[in-house]
C-alpha cells in the first residue's frame, strides 16, 4: 500500500556547496540519499513529493561540514499482511518462485503451490498444471495474498526485502486474465 507522508533526516553538506544555490543542493543530496531506500518502521521510499522545512544548520567542528535539519514530503510503499499485489516472476526452482512487486521480493514455497502443480526442471524451469493449461515461469504476472512480512536489518539500505504469500486462490496474469482457485 502506498502512503503519503512527512519525514525529518539531518542533511551533512560540504562548505563548497554553499551559495545562492544551498537548497537546491540539498534537495538534491536528499533525492539521492533517501529515494529507493528501504526502513523496517516505513517501508520503501519511492519518491520525495515535496520539502516542507530546511532548519538552520549547525556547523560540525573539525571537518567544516554543515548539518541541516530538512523535513520532508515522501510517498511511500508497504506491504501489509492480507494485501493483494501484482507481481512478475523473476525466479522458478524446485523450492517455489520468487516474483517482485515493485521494490518487493514476494517468495511462495513449494508447499503452498497447489498440488496439482509440478515442478518442471530444464532450460526454462517452471511450475505447470498436469494438463499444462497454467504455467509459471520467469516473466509470468501473478495475483498474490500476503499472509506474512519480513524485513531483514541487513536489507534496510534499499535492498529487497522478502515477502511471503500462500492463499488458496492466486491469479496468472499473461495476456487475458486468467482465475485459478484451489482448495486445499
Amino acid at each position: 500500500m502506498f502512503f503519503h507522508i512527512v519525514l525529518e533526516r539531518n542533511m551533512q553538506l560540504h562548505p563548497r556547496h554553499f551559495g545562492p544555490h544551498l537548497r537546491d543542493k540539498l534537495v538534491s543530496k536528499l533525492m539521492q540519499d533517501v529515494e529507493g531506500t528501504c526502513s523496517g518502521r516505513y517501508g520503501f521510499v519511492v519518491a520525495i513529493t515535496g520539502v516542507e522545512n530546511i532548519g538552520k544548520g549547525l556547523i560540525r567542528e573539525g571537518t567544516g561540514f554543515v548539518t541541516f535539519p530538512v523535513k520532508y514530503q515522501c510517498v511511500i510503499f508497504r506491504p501489509f499482511k492480507g494485501e493483494i499485489l501484482e507481481a512478475v516472476v523473476t525466479m522458478v526452482n524446485k523450492m517455489g518462485f520468487f516474483a517482485e512487486a515493485g521494490p518487493v521480493q514476494i517468495f511462495v514455497s513449494n508447499h503452498l503451490i497447489p498440488d496439482d502443480m509440478e515442478f518442471q526442471a530444464g532450460d526454462t524451469p517452471s511450475y505447470t498444471t498436469s494438463d499444462g493449461s497454467v504455467r509459471i515461469q520467469r516473466d509470468t504476472e501473478v495475483r498474490l495474498k500476503i499472509v506474512g512480512t519480513r524485513v531483514d536489518a541487513t536489507e534496510i539500505a534499499g535492498f529487497k526485502s522478502p515477502y511471503m504469500v500462500h492463499e488458496d486462490f492466486f491469479d496468472i496474469l499473461s495476456g487475458n486474465l486468467l482465475f485459478l482457485t484451489w482448495n486445499e
